[in-house]
């Protein structure tokens, strides 16, 4: 008599059919949160670029996947919504997303449709005060970004890469831009919040991404910029004059120590052979 096979139970067949959309949306999630939410929120209004909840029923989505794709093509097309989202941005151009295929940008924009008909999406952002920041709040940003307070999870201090004005003796690092402005180039709390919370760039994306910073951290770097900003300027080439005369100096130490040092060591030689040239007898 031959068995009969085991039907699989509904569930699990279920379980299989809904298990690669389940991976499909986290993978869509992760995407957003490392290289959209420090422009975009959904539902938490505009940062650099625009709110995207309901992106969707503004734009087709095929026009809004080329777009997403490549984004200077479309504006430099002369495209009218595409030159729109440029003046809303304050010509910010928005960049191309390395790893941004037409069909990641699809599951994305089911991702934006599905957070768009929740009552708050997770990606609404970070929610900043409006109120004026305390002098203790600025000062303790300052030493965030100087170092002398460490970050919670282990990630260099912001002057390793970048400078700011007023830093004195030797500045900060020069990798990255002068920090002195960024809050106004990022047009003020919420965009630097969410700059701050997951930074986009090449260079600064894997490595907070390993490293990120904690909310409580982001608001005090936030009243430093900004307080920043109300001073004006720019970090002056003050400390890299200051490097340069001292490198100057160490090296004008250091050809002086080597000249001595030489003309000791040549006495040191030239004395015996002088003496050993001499007749026998005198002396």
């Amino acid at each position: 008599m031959k068995n009969k096979a085991t039907p699989m139970p509904f569930y699990l067949v279920s379980l299989m059919l809904l298990l690669p959309i389940a991976l499909g949306a986290q993978e869509a999630a992760a995407f957003f949160q490392q290289n959209c939410a420090s422009c975009h929120t959904i539902g938490g209004g505009r940062l650099t670029g625009p709110d995207l909840k309901n992106v969707t029923q503004r734009k087709d989505r095929e026009w809004l996947i080329r777009f997403m794709v490549n984004p200077k093509g479309m504006i430099d097309s002369g495209d009218p919504y595409a030159q729109q989202i440029l003046e809303e941005a304050r010509g910010v151009v928005m960049p191309a997303v390395p790893g941004l295929t037409p069909e990641t940008a699809a599951s994305l924009l089911d991702l934006i449709e599905e957070e768009s008909k929740l009552p708050e999406s997770a990606f609404k952002g970070l929610q900043i005060t409006d109120r004026p920041f305390t002098q203790r709040e600025i000062e303790l940003g300052r030493q965030m970004f100087t170092g002398d307070r460490g970050l919670t999870s282990g990630s260099p201090a912001c002057i390793s890469c970048h400078t700011m004005k007023g830093l004195g003796g030797l500045g900060g690092g020069r990798l990255g831009p002068d920090l002195t402005r960024v809050y106004e180039r990022l047009q003020g709390r919420q965009g630097l919040g969410a700059w701050l919370t997951a930074p986009a760039t090449p260079t600064m994306g894997p490595l907070f991404r390993r490293y990120p910073l904690q909310q409580d951290e982001v608001l005090p770097l936030i009243a430093y910029f900004e307080h920043s900003a109300q001073q004006g300027g720019q970090d002056t080439s003050v400390a890299l004059l200051n490097f340069f005369f001292l490198a100057l100096g160490g090296t004008a130490v250091a050809l002086i120590s080597f000249d001595a040092i030489w003309k000791w060591r040549f006495r040191a030689v030239r004395a015996p052979l002088a003496q050993g040239g001499r007749p026998r007898g005198e002396t």
